[in-house]
């Protein structure tokens, strides 16, 4: 014999008298046979005089909050309930208002508003942190100079290589494209004015003060940044990190103080070849499209280029390379929980570095004007 939990939950509408019809509930009201009919159901709009449930073999909470859903959806009583229906419906009344399937969606106002909000206070608290972290490094720096036994070369020559020479090739390539770009388009707009010589000027100032040290900077935080932050997060996920602090290994001194320094010495070098290559890249192509000679071109950097624009980018170029390695180190040293958050603080990493290289570079700008070297 079936059980009646496998019984189908029934229903129907007995419309015999001449007011509104008497909805009739048959079989088990269990969570286990309702489903086939919960659709039916709600789909019920003409008002109901009573729900019977004397029909009902079985009910649970589930079929005793159908009915009673039912019941003040359609103004209808409820008859013909047994004890433990009774009993249940009681309970459901008892626990107040139902409320909604859906959940209560805030205004677009209120949202942008709690978005800004969040972004605001994770900036000032991401600032705090960053500050906090450079503060760190300073003090680890501090006691390397008192201690150089503990200052590990290796890790520092193998962070030279990474940062600065396995770079080479592509800031050199790129920074040759750049300055065949900024050599053709300058070029272009001063042929209007019979002035084309003077992308000689255009090109070598602005590789050499500029885009030379930005771009290599951009390129540097995409590389190496990125490296940093992936490198200490993964040993941060493998508990390396914590088993140096246990047998009293600084993890600032042992990872962050040699990437900091090699990023801060290769800066101003890449800084300098990248110039290079962008003052290479605007000669090869003022010699094709200019007539412009070669050496000509080289020659002229010399004349119209003065010294101080080469100080302006060498300047820049560590502090940039110290907001590079410290904004990937930073990040790498905040992952915890799972491997998600590698590829997250990798992203936040590079994306805070480029910000705030492009932000000092705008600060350097007008300082450099202010004191005549513009």
């Amino acid at each position: 014999m079936r059980s009646s939990e496998n019984s189908p939950a029934e229903f129907h509408l007995d419309e015999g008298g001449d007011g509104p019809p008497r909805l009739v509930l048959s079989g088990p009201y269990l969570i286990s046979t309702i489903g086939l009919i919960d659709r039916e159901l709600r789909e019920i709009d003409s008002p109901l005089d009573t729900i019977d449930l004397s029909g009902v073999t079985e009910i649970d909470t589930v079929g005793a909050w159908i009915a009673s859903q039912l019941a003040d959806q359609h103004g209808a009583s409820i008859v013909g309930a047994n004890s433990r229906a009774e009993r249940l419906i009681k309970a459901l009344a008892a626990s107040g208002e139902a409320e909604s399937v859906h959940p209560p969606r805030e205004g677009p106002l209120l949202r942008v508003t709690r978005t800004v909000g969040k972004g605001v206070l994770g900036f000032a608290d991401g600032v705090v942190g960053l500050t906090g972290f450079l503060g760190e490094v300073i003090v680890a720096f501090g006691g390397t100079i008192r201690h150089p036994g503990r200052f590990r070369v290796k890790a520092f020559v193998h962070q030279l290589e990474l940062v600065g020479i396995s770079a080479l090739g592509i800031v050199g390539l790129m920074s040759f494209l750049i300055g065949i770009v900024v050599a053709q388009q300058g070029a272009v707009q001063l042929q209007q004015f019979g002035a084309e010589i003077y992308t000689i000027n255009l090109t070598g100032r602005l590789t050499l003060r500029e885009l030379g040290v930005l771009m290599t900077a951009i390129m540097v935080a995409g590389r190496s940044g990125s490296a940093f932050a992936a490198q200490i997060g993964t040993m941060k996920l493998t508990e390396e990190v914590d088993a140096m602090r246990t047998i009293g290994i600084s993890p600032i001194e042992a990872l962050v103080i040699p990437r900091v320094m090699a990023a801060v010495i290769m800066m101003p070098l890449l800084g300098f070849y990248s110039a290079c290559m962008g003052i290479i890249g605007g000669a090869f192509i003022a010699s094709v499209s200019l007539d412009i000679p070669f050496f000509t071109f080289l020659s002229r950097i010399q004349e119209v280029v003065p010294m101080y624009d080469l100080y302006v980018g060498m300047v820049k170029a560590p502090v940039f390379g110290m907001i590079v390695a410290i904004a990937g180190c930073y990040q790498g040293m905040q992952v915890s929980g799972n491997s998600e958050q590698v590829g997250r603080r990798t992203t936040k990493a590079v994306v805070q570095a480029i910000f705030m290289v492009i932000v000092l570079d705008a600060f350097f700008a007008v300082f450099f004007t202010e004191i005549g070297w513009a």
